[in-house]
């Protein structure tokens, strides 16, 4: 094949933009991208520059770095025209969307500190906003991010600094394609790059379909002028997931068109506060919006939310520190208000703010609620419906109440859609975990008392909870479960833990016996805790069933219930000051306060290892180095979810699922929790068993082989395929348990009854039982054939052609001794591989023939490709001899499978003949053209990256 694959892939791609709409343009370098940049600002703002205006032009834009480049990108550029009048232009129009100049071009070259030629980049109005980059086929897409980050460094700030303007990147090998913001390298993560789905959340990751739906002109430029956050407060740029886009246009649409309310079902941890936040920008904008109030249910959050508000855009918001602040707000001009819903209670039902705010009755007020499962359900909803005729009200949550966990008070049963109508887009925790935006649980049930051997079972609510669930003994036992335990499951301490516990008397016998064993020397680690002023009575609610209004959504903000539970939180408090040199106590709510987000900060910061809590922070906290939450109290339902999902925060490779330790049997409450939150019965997508388990799956699995082939030889003695599918199935069986012990972080095979070795042989054997079958069509049917191998199992990312050339570079350096083992050990890596296998031969004759005559190992990665695109060639070149073919027609059916992923048409496969075969052949013919296509494909293109 003349064209390397990525040409191909970047042709088709700018071939489908400009049926999508966008004008093809050629530019070469940074000359022809500012001649271009003028008379596309010229067209789009209908006027013509001067060559001293546009000079201005361009030294008012060329400055900053990409975040104050943004900033200007959506603001008007002043310049003085030469009748010394101050002029302004517009550098992209933000209302109207659609209304911009759309181009693509494709290997712009720029020289800064290095030469870099780009791959494809979308112009608007002239800017490039867009930048597209394309590894072939079998490539990691990391591969591309890492290369945008590159050019970053290279030569994206070179000249004017023009591609300091890139809104977003977008990166595919053509089968998967995500896209990102823009932002320093510093501040770009992988775990942030984000495939875009449909309106179902069904993933679309095809380069063609994505360029379809998402490259779409007037899409696009939809993204990047209401859809891109600027965040003050990181100077970062965050572009809204799928999820969060849909939901906040299905909002939007139904305040533009109808006065009906609506919910979004967002599970925990999936960026609501920056969906609710989008969503409040837009729908203030629209004219017929008097207001937006976003309801928060306690006034930690009302900070939390307006801190967070104001970091998306400063100043938005002016949080309410009391009642006759929001009833001001409401009162006055202030278009974006937060507050608590306790605070709006009180402005619409005490007389002397009622008189205030009673003239917004007949007004369009929009209210979002936060987390609208736990403060919605008393009788402030009926409150606001009634003072507020003419409101809207959206809710957002991660767990619906529905009939099955809905409690009841004096209005009944009432659930989510009851309040709130219709749900208007659901994201559930299936999704976020497909997706890797959350971690999965792994939970773990302790026992925590000897039951005796004629008791089958004892259900937590038949034991006397005085006697045995709070006894001394087995309070002390689960302490030192922890202590001994900690370390395991935070890694070392490198995350930390919340520990919830049913009452705050027995959270005060806790608190006492961690700081006993920590007087004696038992462990040092760091605890706190905080309860509020009502927590020691009983745990009646089990954060799943309403007591009071507002008891699901948080403690009550009311005095404490006896003067003995403040005494002892006093002086938990006395300790964590002389820990920390703070000044806190409970003798005022400010300072109080103030504790309570002390704590907050340092869970964040990892400075507390165990916090104890009975019901705060275990709803609305988030931390994303926060892994393990110590249960011992009943949980259910919404409260359960709520509370597991504290843990499952992403936060690097370490951080591979949230560890729930329960000391109590929650198993059915967690199965019933997660299917009544996912819409799945399998509870397999979201809870991890423990490490142990699969460890002994492994032990069991290994077992059942060796029983069928002892050794890695007898493997060869399987003469009949009905031996040969029963080892296959076996060893599948067992690479799936394995596939599942490496999400575990301490798994080392060496913990295991078999080898690494010994696993790699047969893991060899199973692929060329594999190699035997593939693609070998037999008159007589095989049950081989059939077989689902599940190479996925097998391939491992970090194996790749530029390993194995960093494993060249050390044959080639290292002593001659040494050679024939090192050569054997790249080839049994090679052979060890599904994707590389196909590879091997072509590798052994580099190693043999080219090896030895490159001096430098340096200098092997740029022979390598010499190599392969010579063998690449003359492989294609042999087969348009062999089969007497049209090459040009050859290349274009190549590359359309290259882009499409479908294998070709008959019709095409024929076509490309010189002569066409009788209508007896034509299949047989297409059938083997199609392999021999498919097969060049395998070998010479997927995977291979220098």
């Amino acid at each position: 094949m003349t064209k390397q694959p990525e040409l191909v892939l970047e042709q088709n791609l700018v071939d489908q933009l400009v049926g999508l709409g966008y004008t093809r343009v050629s530019i070469a370098d940074e000359g022809d991208l500012v001649l271009n940049l003028k008379s596309q600002l010229e067209k789009h703002n209908k006027t013509k520059f001067t060559d001293n205006e546009f000079k201005q032009i361009l030294n008012y834009i060329n400055k900053g770095n990409i975040f104050e480049r943004s900033k200007t990108l959506r603001d008007r550029v002043p310049y003085i025209n030469d009748k010394n009048e101050t002029k302004t232009i517009e550098l992209i129009n933000q209302q109207f969307w659609c209304q911009n100049e759309f181009q693509v071009t494709n290997q712009i070259t720029m020289k800064g500190h290095y030469e870099n030629r780009y791959d494809v980049t979308i112009l608007v109005n002239g800017l490039p906003l867009v930048q597209i980059e394309l590894k072939r086929r079998g490539l990691e897409l990391k591969e591309a991010f890492n290369q945008t980050n590159r050019y970053e460094r290279h030569s994206y700030g070179a000249g004017h600094g023009l591609f300091q303007f890139i809104q977003l990147f977008v990166i595919s090998n053509g089968v998967n394609t995500k896209y990102y913001a823009n932002n320093p390298i510093k501040e770009r993560s992988f775990k942030q790059t984000f495939y875009w789905s449909d309106e179902n959340n069904k993933l679309i990751t095809q380069l063609s379909k994505f360029t379809e739906i998402f490259l779409e002109p007037c899409h696009l430029s939809k993204m990047i002028t209401k859809y891109i956050v600027l965040n003050e407060t990181q100077k970062v740029l965050m572009v809204l997931r799928p999820y969060q886009y849909y939901a906040t246009e299905n909002i939007v649409e139904r305040v533009k068109s109808t006065d009906k309310f609506g919910y979004i079902w967002h599970t925990t941890g999936s960026g609501k506060t920056l969906t609710s936040f989008k969503t409040a920008q837009i729908l203030t904008q629209l004219p017929n919006v008097h207001k937006v109030v976003f309801v928060v249910d306690r006034k930690d959050l009302d900070y939390q939310t307006t801190k967070e508000f104001n970091s998306f855009s400063k100043g938005s918001i002016d949080g309410t520190n009391n009642t006759n602040t929001l009833a001001n707000q409401l009162a006055g001009d202030t278009k974006l208000i937060i507050t608590t819903i306790q605070k709006l209670n009180t402005a619409i039902t005490k007389n002397r703010y009622q008189s205030r705010v009673e003239g917004l009755a007949d007004k369009k007020v929009v209210f979002i609620f936060d987390e609208c499962h736990r403060s919605q359900f008393g009788k402030t909803h009926e409150e606001i419906r009634k003072f507020f005729p003419s409101s809207q009200m959206f809710g957002f949550t991660g767990t619906p109440i529905f009939e099955e966990n809905a409690g009841s008070n004096e209005f009944g049963k009432r659930t989510t859609t009851m309040l709130f109508d219709k749900c208007l887009h659901k994201y559930v925790i299936t999704d976020a975990i497909r997706d890797e935006n959350v971690l999965k649980f792994s939970v773990e049930y302790i026992s925590t008392f000897k039951m005796r051997d004629d008791v089958v079972d004892i259900n937590v609510e038949d034991i006397d909870e005085t006697e045995v669930m709070n006894s001394p003994s087995r309070l002390e036992g689960i302490v030192n479960y922890i202590i001994s335990n900690h370390d395991r499951k935070t890694h070392s301490r490198k995350f930390t833990s919340i520990f919830c516990v049913a009452s705050v008397s027995v959270l005060v016998e806790y608190y006492k016996i961690f700081k006993k064993k920590q007087v004696q020397g038992d462990h040092d680690l760091k605890i706190a805790t905080i309860f509020s002023y009502q927590s020691n009575e009983d745990d009646k609610d089990t954060l799943g069933n309403f007591g009071d209004e507002f008891s699901v959504a948080a403690e009550p903000e009311t005095e404490y219930v006896t003067q003995h539970s403040r005494d002892y939180l006093e002086d938990f408090i006395g300790d964590y000051n002389k820990t920390f040199g703070t000044n806190f106590t409970t003798k005022d709510n400010q300072s109080y306060y103030n504790y309570y987000n002390d704590i907050a900060r340092k869970v964040k910061e990892r400075q507390i290892d165990v916090l104890l809590v009975v019901n705060m922070f275990l709803t609305g906290f988030d931390s994303r180095l926060l892994n393990t939450l110590y249960v011992d109290k009943n949980l259910k339902y919404h409260g359960l979810i709520q509370a597991y999902s504290r843990t499952n925060r992403i936060f690097g490779e370490l951080k591979s699922q949230g560890n729930i330790v329960s000391f109590r049997n929650l198993k059915k409450q967690t199965d019933d929790a997660i299917r009544l939150f996912s819409n799945l019965d399998n509870k397999d997508l979201i809870i991890m068993e423990p490490y142990e388990v699969y460890l002994q799956k492994f032990n069991e699995a290994y077992y059942n082989l060796t029983k069928l082939t002892p050794d890695v030889d007898s493997v060869n003695d399987l003469i009949g395929e009905d031996d040969q599918f029963e080892f296959i199935k076996l060893f599948r069986d067992l690479m799936r348990v394995r596939n599942v012990l490496n999400t575990f972080t301490e798994f080392e095979m060496d913990e295991t009854e078999m080898g690494e070795q010994e696993f790699e042989d047969f893991k060899s054997k199973y692929l060329d039982l594999y190699d035997r079958h593939k693609g070998d069509p037999k008159e007589k049917v095989s049950i081989i054939n059939d077989i689902d191998f599940e190479l996925e199992l097998i391939h491992r990312d970090e194996i790749n052609v530029s390993y194995i050339l960093n494993l060249l570079s050390t044959l080639k350096n290292s002593p001659v001794d040494e050679h024939e083992k090192q050569k054997k050990k790249i080839i049994e890596i090679i052979s060890g591989q599904s994707d590389l296998r196909s590879k091997r031969e072509l590798i052994e004759k580099f190693i043999d023939e080219n090896l030895p005559h490159i001096e430098d190992s340096d200098n092997i990665p740029e022979e390598f490709e010499k190599f392969w695109d010579k063998e690449r060639s003359e492989y294609i070149d042999r087969l348009v001899d062999e089969e007497k073919l049209d090459k040009g027609k050859l290349e274009k059916v190549i590359g359309d499978y290259l882009f499409t992923e479908k294998e070709p048409l008959r019709d095409d496969l024929i076509d490309m003949l010189d002569k066409r075969p009788s209508l007896k052949e034509r299949s047989s013919t297409s059938e083997r053209l199609k392999n021999k296509i498919v097969d060049f494909v395998e070998t010479y293109i997927t995977g291979v990256a220098v």
